[in-house]
């Protein structure tokens, strides 16, 4: 016994030497050669911030490897401005983006080729949205066996209604906005009318955009591309993509090097995106006034999804530290979120108010920033969105069950004594009272109004023409800017130079908030909790969304300003 637990104690420090060692390795500064190309591999999930992920090194799999936007953007920046790299060999291959995300990395390209450098592109299967940021490339290749999808964006939802009446559970609901869909796949068994105009909508407006932009660089009018995604390019031979001009060109990824040498007269020396990061950014001035990027990233205290939520104590305080930083000239928020706990909203939306008394803010949205995501982002001096960002939904809901069907099944009975009359609400094991439904709409009530209030006051609105806008209803960035929620297209760099310019200062860099925990530190805090989480994550793949979902349903008692969590455009 002894000699096991001897054997397992050194086990465990070979394995932090090994994860110390990768540590060393990845922390060391890359030296560019002459000639190189940086090889911008697209392969996994691109999440908006990167962070030292021990179960990428130690369980990696197709499904779990994870780029951060912040890097991507920051490495194309690098090699724009370094005059060893010549090029960019964008790879795409079953990349998980999101539209406003790839945007993002589509239009960094643009800025690289100003710099009169090159992007050559290769897929051996090409996504809509891979598709999307590959063509800006001067040229684009398709495996001769490989395929592009070209088909259209579609939404489908997944509803549990009618597993739960099996069950014989009852979600009971209590909402404002006729367009608050989220609860829907509780209590429907399909999309409501109004949750399917509003998704028609902001559909077409970002397929809009989509096509606009690749037909803008592949120099393919709007109407060819529509008519080639009513034909499924996806399941035509390569070839065709050819023929349509959406590729230049087929060859085997082998054959790729022939082509990069005639950009550059000799042997691309490739540089990887983890080697790219470690290079120094000789754009970036040593000064002391700072522009603030804090992220806000994930569901706010919903507890959805587990690490990439968002703590409403945790935001706010940091954001208030921020605040108190006197080298910190104006900050700004990005927000990746679809919303979650509308008292967590608003504790951040007192912190971003406190800071704009301080100090401009301004709010960069990502792919979602809905919901309790919009109700943070309202108090800003000013909001910064994509055409695609996903915004708006000012509604809120709460949503109790009632599991008396299913205990009944089970032959499960309750008995219960109280001193007044609503001691136990609000119970699950059996359904609301008229008079307890009465209370329950009056509160959620309560909540809109203040959730419009927050939106009237941040966009100098009065709340009847925040209303004619909210009930609910989900908006692309650009028609957001057109109906008042947001005020201008663009990216997080754009929002950094709005921040500066409303600042006043002319010299600054960039400090990212909350600061990135050290490797070591990620590893010692995961063993405290997440492992079994995340080896879950792995095995059920896409499907790991579906079981938080219906593990967090009995335990959704709190008011939510919050999306649908499984709203993913395909």
């Amino acid at each position: 016994m002894l000699g096991f637990i001897l054997a397992n104690v050194l086990i465990f420090f070979i394995f932090i030497m090994i994860i110390a060692g990768i540590a060393a390795t990845a922390n060391h500064e890359f030296t560019l050669k002459d000639n190189s190309v940086f090889h911008l591999k697209l392969d996994g999930e691109v999440i908006d911030r990167s962070k030292n992920d021990m179960y990428q090194e130690f369980f990696s799999s197709v499904n779990t490897s994870r780029l951060g936007l912040d890097d991507i953007l920051l490495s194309i920046e690098k090699a724009k401005n370094n005059n060893k790299i010549k090029g960019i060999y964008l790879e795409t291959d079953f990349s998980a983006i999101g539209i406003s995300s790839a945007r993002e990395i589509r239009n960094a390209l643009i800025d690289f080729k100003k710099s009169d450098k090159f992007i050559v592109a290769y897929g051996g299967v090409y996504t809509q949205t891979a598709y999307y940021i590959a063509s800006v490339a001067d040229k684009i290749i398709l495996n001769p066996h490989g395929m592009l999808e070209f088909q259209g964006l579609s939404v489908s939802p997944v509803f549990y209604k009618g597993a739960l009446d099996k069950l014989g559970i009852e979600m009971q609901l209590v909402k404002v906005g006729s367009y608050k869909s989220a609860p829907e796949r509780y209590t429907n068994t399909e999309m409501s009318e109004e949750n399917r105009t509003q998704v028609t909508a902001f559909l077409s407006s970002i397929w809009n955009t989509m096509t606009a932009e690749i037909a803008a660089t592949r120099h393919v009018s709007k109407e060819q591309l529509n008519e080639y995604a009513d034909e499924a390019l996806t399941f035509s031979l390569a070839e065709k993509a050819v023929a349509n001009r959406l590729v230049d060109t087929l060859l085997y990824k082998d054959e790729v090097d022939s082509i990069l040498a005639k950009y550059i007269g000799d042997e691309a020396k490739y540089v990887s995106l983890a080697e790219m990061k470690t290079v120094p950014n000789t754009k970036q001035d040593l000064v002391s006034d700072k522009i603030a990027v804090v992220y806000a990233l994930g569901a706010i205290d919903a507890g959805f999804g587990g690490e990439e939520n968002i703590s409403s104590e945790d935001l706010a305080k940091t954001l208030l530290e921020v605040k108190d930083d006197d080298n910190v000239r104006a900050v700004v928020l990005r927000v990746n979120s679809p919303g979650g706990s509308a008292y967590g909203s608003e504790q951040i939306w007192r912190a971003v108010s406190l800071v704009r008394e301080k100090k401009p803010v301004i709010v960069s949205m990502g792919d979602y920033a809905a919901s309790g995501g919009y109700y943070i982002s309202c108090a800003a001096d000013r909001i910064v969105a994509q055409p695609t960002t996903l915004t708006g939904s000012i509604g809120i809901y709460g949503l109790i069950p009632n599991v008396q069907g299913l205990t009944d099944k089970l032959g499960i009975t309750y008995d219960v004594v109280k001193t007044n009359d609503l001691a136990d609400m609000p119970a699950i094991n059996r359904p609301f009272t008229e008079r307890e439904h009465s209370i329950m709409q009056a509160y959620v009530n309560e909540g809109y109004e203040l959730f419009v209030k927050r939106c009237a006051d941040g966009r100098q609105k009065t709340a009847d023409e925040i209303k004619a806008i909210a009930e609910g209803r989900v908006w692309t960035g650009a028609d957001a800017i057109e109906i008042g929620l947001a005020d201008t297209l663009g990216g997080l760099s754009d929002a950094i130079r709005i921040a500066a310019e409303t600042a006043g200062v002319e010299k600054y860099r960039t400090a990212e908030y909350p600061e990135k925990k050290e490797f070591l530190q990620e590893l010692l805090e995961s063993l405290n909790g997440g492992v079994q989480a995340k080896i879950l994550q792995m095995q059920l793949g896409d499907n790991y969304k579906h079981y938080l979902m219906l593990k967090n349903a009995a335990q959704m008692n709190k008011i939510q300003a919050i999306l649908p969590l499984d709203l993913e455009i395909k």
